[in-house]
């Protein structure tokens, strides 16, 4: 999933988001309103990490929301 759609979602995907990096505080997630660098800024902030371990976990973890998503459209596709 590209991160414009991920900025397009973020009311339902920042609950996800929230379960992987619980140490964001409400501030974090407001201020990161979708946007893949604030994210990254913010979890190697709270996580000591290096920007580009925060960037790899960014990454992975878009990665599973695309396949959750398709995973979805296709299991509701054998539904209909």
């Amino acid at each position: 999933m590209n991160w414009d759609r991920i900025e397009g979602n973020w009311k339902q995907l920042k609950g996800k988001a929230r379960e992987k990096w619980g140490k964001l505080t409400d501030s974090d997630w407001d201020q990161v309103a979708g946007k893949k660098e604030q994210l990254v800024g913010r979890i190697q902030e709270r996580y000591g990490i290096s920007k580009d371990e925060a960037q790899r976990q960014a990454d992975e973890w878009a990665r599973m929301q695309t396949m959750e998503m398709h995973d979805e459209r296709e299991h509701a596709g054998k539904r209909g």
